[in-house]
C-alpha cells in the first residue's frame, strides 16, 4: 500500500511539474471544464461558463464576464444608434488558444468600427457546444442583446450529440495524473479496438441523428430570425488537420444546402485557407484549433459580407 501511494504521488508530481507546461491540449481542456464551466440551468443548453471566472489556459488569459461570455461587459439593452452582431459557436468562436483581442469577434469589431460604424460584435462561443446548444442559448439568452445580425459559426463536430453531465469524482477534479493517464489509456484502447479514424468519425456524424438535429436547430434559428427581422449568416469553418485533399466536401455541401433552404446568407471559409500550410494555422502541433493567423484570415473574409448585412438590417428598423 505504501508503495502504491508513493507511485501515485510520484506520478502526480511528474505530470504537474514535468509534463504540464501549460500547452498540453488534454490537460488544458480539463482545466477549462473544471475552472470555467458549470451545468446550465436550461437542459437544452447543457453547460455554460461560470460568471466572473478566469484562468490562464493554452498560453492565454481567459476572463468570463458577468453574462457568462468571454467578452467585454455589454449590457443587454442595446444603444439605439448601435448595431449588434451575435456570434454563435463553439471553441473555435470562443478563441481557444488565442488572445481575446486576436479572435475573429474582436478583429471584426475593430475593422467595422474603423469604417465609422457603431457596432458591437458579441462573442457567445463556448467550448464543446454543438449547433442545438448554440440555438438553445440564442433563444433563451442571446436574444436579450437585441442583435441585428446573427452569425452561426459552424464547425464539423457541431453535429455531435449534446454531452451528458455527471459530477467530477475526487480524482477527476484534482488529479493531473489521473487525467493524463485516462487520455493515454483512451488512445491505446482506440488503437487496439480499431476505432474509426478522426475523419471517419467526423464523416459518420452526417450519417446519424446528429446532423438531423443540427438541421432542425438551423431551421428553428432561421425561422426566429426571419420572423423578427434579424439577418442570419451561416459560416463554415474548415477542419484544419488536412486541407488537401479535403475530406469533408460533402459536409460543406450539406451546410450550404441548409442555408439556401432557410434563406440565410452563407460563407464557406475553406477557400480562404485551402492553399495554406496546415501547420501554420494550428494553435500547436497537437491542437489544430485555428491560431491567431487563421483568425486573421477568417476575419478578412468576413468583413465585406457582414458590412452588406449591416446595411440591410439597420439599428432602427422603424
Amino acid at each position: 500500500m505504501a508503495s502504491l501511494i508513493a507511485i501515485g504521488i510520484g506520478l502526480e508530481l511528474y505530470v504537474r511539474l514535468g509534463l504540464d507546461n501549460g500547452m498540453r491540449f488534454d490537460l488544458e481542456m480539463w482545466k477549462y471544464a473544471r475552472c470555467l464551466k458549470q451545468v446550465a440551468g436550461h437542459p437544452a443548453i447543457g453547460h455554460e461558463h461560470r460568471p466572473q471566472s478566469s484562468a490562464h489556459l493554452m498560453g492565454v488569459d481567459i476572463r468570463i464576464n458577468g453574462h457568462k461570455l468571454r467578452d467585454d461587459d455589454y449590457d443587454y439593452e442595446r444603444p439605439a444608434d448601435t448595431q449588434r452582431i451575435l456570434m454563435l459557436g463553439d471553441s473555435v468562436t470562443f478563441g481557444w488558444g488565442v488572445p481575446i483581442e486576436q479572435t475573429v469577434s474582436k478583429r471584426l469589431e475593430r475593422r467595422l468600427r474603423e469604417t465609422g460604424r457603431k457596432v458591437d460584435v458579441i462573442n457567445t462561443g463556448v467550448g464543446n457546444y454543438n449547433t442545438t446548444m448554440e440555438v438553445a442559448y440564442f433563444l433563451t439568452e442571446g436574444i436579450k442583446y437585441d442583435p441585428q445580425v446573427v452569425v452561426l459559426n459552424y464547425f464539423i463536430n457541431d453535429a455531435e450529440p449534446t454531452p451528458t453531465y455527471k459530477p467530477f469524482n475526487f480524482l477527476e477534479r484534482y488529479s493531473y495524473a489521473y487525467v493524463w493517464l485516462s487520455g493515454r489509456f483512451d488512445v491505446v484502447s482506440r488503437q487496439l479496438a480499431h476505432q474509426p479514424t478522426w475523419w471517419e468519425y467526423y464523416s459518420g456524424l452526417y450519417e446519424s441523428q446528429g446532423w438531423k438535429a443540427a438541421e432542425e436547430a438551423i431551421d428553428q434559428l432561421s425561422s426566429y430570425c426571419h420572423s423578427h427581422g434579424i439577418g442570419l449568416l451561416i459560416v463554415n469553418y474548415p477542419e484544419l488537420r488536412q486541407l488537401k485533399p479535403y475530406r469533408f466536401d460533402r459536409v460543406r455541401a450539406l451546410l450550404r444546402e441548409a442555408a439556401i433552404h432557410n434563406g440565410a446568407d452563407y460563407l464557406d471559409l475553406y477557400d480562404v485557407v485551402r492553399n495554406e500550410d496546415e501547420s501554420q494555422l494550428w494553435v500547436t502541433r497537437l491542437d489544430p484549433h485555428p491560431n491567431s493567423y487563421a483568425h486573421k484570415l477568417n476575419t478578412d473574409a468576413l468583413v465585406v459580407p457582414i458590412q452588406h448585412m449591416l446595411d440591410r438590417y439597420p439599428a432602427n428598423k422603424n
